[in-house]
């Protein structure tokens, strides 16, 4: 498959992580009476990812997040050459989704961009009052765990088929520990989208969902590849390229 359909594939994926998780967040959360709350929102990122999985995993990975393509990168399972092209794609596809459901939210009389727009943030702009130090271990320590997920699930000793569930629910459960403290990011693509329509500290503040989710899925790539991965003996390695 080439470089500019994976790309493709990477663009469409993103689009529907950030319109299905956001979306969920902006249009559902708190509405009148049917609201769906904090888990509602969980449910809905685990789902985008688990359906692009199945969707476009076959084409690109599926990898929907810059901290995931450079956690496989580091972790060998992903061409570092080829990082770049994907966070871009990423990138296109976040502030393609943000801007769909701006273009509906905003149908809506009284709907105020800056209230929030599902950004992530830190400070006075932490759902729950959380400081820099605790968003940026939480973002650090779920970004970890996530990758941990995904390398431990596409490992080729794992059960076939049953990655994009394990994937999905693995992202369900980090939004329900994350959303009060950040409103969870994991993911520089994801943040980005938002922040862009949000302007002004969404923006000043988006350094930290960038930095905190590639770390965090930088230090997975290294402890997986270093002290999970199954290490094919050089003598056995000789013998499959023969």
């Amino acid at each position: 498959m080439s470089l500019t359909k994976r790309a493709l594939a990477e663009v469409l994926g993103t689009f529907w992580l950030v319109f299905g998780g956001c979306g969920a967040a902006v249009l559902d959360a708190a509405f009148p009476n049917l609201g769906i709350g904090f888990v509602g929102v969980a449910l809905a990122f685990g789902l985008t990812v688990l359906t692009m999985a199945y969707a476009i995993g076959h084409i690109s990975g599926c990898h929907l997040n810059p901290a995931i393509s450079v956690g496989l990168a580091v972790g060998k399972r992903f061409p570092a050459s080829e990082v770049v092209p994907y966070v871009v794609a990423q990138v296109v596809g976040g502030l393609m989704g943000a801007g769909v459901l701006f273009l509906i939210a905003s149908g809506k009389p009284g709907f105020d961009v800056s209230a929030g727009f599902a950004s992530n943030g830190y400070g006075a702009h932490s759902p729950g009052g959380y400081n820099l130090t605790a968003c940026l271990i939480a973002e650090v320590v779920l970004t970890f765990m996530f990758l941990m997920i995904i390398l431990g699930s596409t490992d080729k000793r794992a059960p076939k088929g049953f990655a994009p569930i394990a994937i999905g629910l693995g992202l369900t459960l980090i939004h329900l520990i994350g959303i009060p403290v950040t409103n969870l990011s994991v993911n520089p693509a994801r943040s980005t989208g938002p922040a862009v329509f949000v302007g002004g500290w969404a923006i000043q503040q988006l350094w930290l969902f960038w930095l905190a989710p590639i770390v965090g899925g930088a230090i997975a790539g290294v402890v997986y590849s270093t002290l999970l991965e199954e290490k094919v003996p050089q003598g056995r390695a000789a013998a499959a390229r023969a």
